[in-house]
């Protein structure tokens, strides 16, 4: 990838732009970061744009760091929140950095990459050296953050620890001494905390790279709480189903950010939807590049001839995951049971929503019995299926 691509392709500012192009046409060598908190267990495209970003630097034969936010997840980034998050314990973080590793080895190459945990060093922080931290800023700038200002018009609380996590999160660079950090855009104001701390601790220059946020499948910005994300972990054909029922819109910004299509094609693409080309087609293109970069061409084209047997033809795909039960079972159990939920919530939230039939009728009562026969269709939105047997 050229350098010019390397800082514009996916990604939205450089801080200082200037510097850092002069570095990389010198041909230095940096040391590039990009920090996750588990704070969930799934990795989604989302997730996955400042990860591609990483790796495109790795491909540029620069040092990266994959830093896994071990202590700075037991305060809670709120940078993208409109109220505090809940704090997570050290179980929960554990627990989710689990599948970490194997999720994004699929965008990054772990055997030349780094894995690190800040918890290695900011557990070791003392109260004096959190105060010489926080000297470094003053609470204008925390407080003039659209977020607190926002939460402050509608009186909702803002916690005194929120204000630790930038000075938390910077210390990371000054720890690891860095030259790049990677983030979303939601995350400047952190990444810039570090610039500022590697500076007064280190006298080091840190540049900056943020990365576009991506709206989810219904022009919201993606969340699992919406049920509007893709997952890279999602199977083939629920991923492919995803991509074809986003909006229009998204098309060209899931070209850009989430496949490695290049820019010429891209323009193409776009050219022909202005023209009037229909948005179907580059729906398909789209999520058989997203398909292919998870899981494989031959999962893309089997996802493909699924979704047309199952939404051009009003059938069910013909590989369905089938499960031996029988009696009665709650409608919310019987979705567990067949493993085509993450979450009682979310189960809670698609039989309200009219997402839940059984043989293709909607299923809209929480507490309902479901009598259970061979050959019933259990199906939960548009595109996952079970069979009882």
């Amino acid at each position: 990838m050229e350098i010019d691509e390397l800082l514009s392709r996916g990604v939205q500012d450089v801080v200082p732009k200037k510097g850092l192009m002069e570095k990389l046409h010198k041909g230095d060598k940096l040391r590039v970061y990009l920090g996750i908190d588990p704070t969930s267990t799934h990795i989604s495209l989302g997730n996955a744009v400042p990860l591609r970003k990483l790796r495109d630097f790795q491909n540029a034969g620069h040092e990266v760091i994959f830093l896994v936010g071990s202590f700075t997840a037991l305060i809670g980034d709120t940078s993208d929140k409109d109220a505090m998050r809940k704090p997570m314990t050290p179980q929960e973080i554990e627990h989710n950095f689990h599948t970490y590793k194997e999720q994004a080895s699929k965008i990054l190459d772990f055997s030349r990459a780094k894995i690190m945990y800040n918890g290695d060093w900011l557990s070791d922080l003392t109260f004096q050296n959190i105060v010489e931290l926080a000297q470094q800023f003053t609470v204008q700038q925390m407080i003039e953050r659209d977020m607190y200002q926002q939460r402050l018009k509608a009186g909702k609380p803002i916690g005194l620890h929120e204000f630790m996590y930038p000075l938390m999160q910077g210390y990371d660079s000054v720890h690891m001494e860095v030259d790049l950090e990677i983030g979303g855009n939601d995350q400047l104001f952190n990444m810039l905390a570090g610039r500022t701390l590697l500076n007064a601790y280190k006298q080091k220059e840190k540049f900056v790279l943020t990365t576009p946020l991506i709206e989810g499948l219904d022009g919201r910005k993606m969340s699992k709480s919406y049920g509007n994300t893709i997952d890279i972990m999602d199977e083939p054909s629920d991923m492919f189903g995803k991509v074809m029922s986003m909006t229009d819109d998204l098309i060209i910004k899931y070209f850009l950010l989430c496949t490695d299509v290049s820019l010429k094609e891209i323009d193409e693409i776009d050219k022909g939807l202005k023209a009037g080309d229909n948005p179907r087609d580059s729906k398909v293109r789209l999520a058989r590049e997203v398909v292919s970069l998870y899981h494989s061409r031959q999962s893309a084209d089997t996802a493909e001839q699924e979704f047309v047997n199952v939404f051009k033809k009003g059938g069910i795909p013909e590989d369905i995951p089938t499960f031996k039960l029988n009696g009665e079972r709650n409608i919310i159990d019987l979705l567990e049971l067949c493993k085509l939920i993450d979450s009682r919530a979310e189960a809670k939230r698609l039989i309200q929503q009219g997402g839940v039939k059984i043989n293709d009728e909607k299923v809209d009562d929480l507490n309902k019995a479901i009598h259970l026969e061979g050959g019933m269709i259990v199906q939960v939105g548009k595109r996952k299926f079970a069979k009882i047997v």
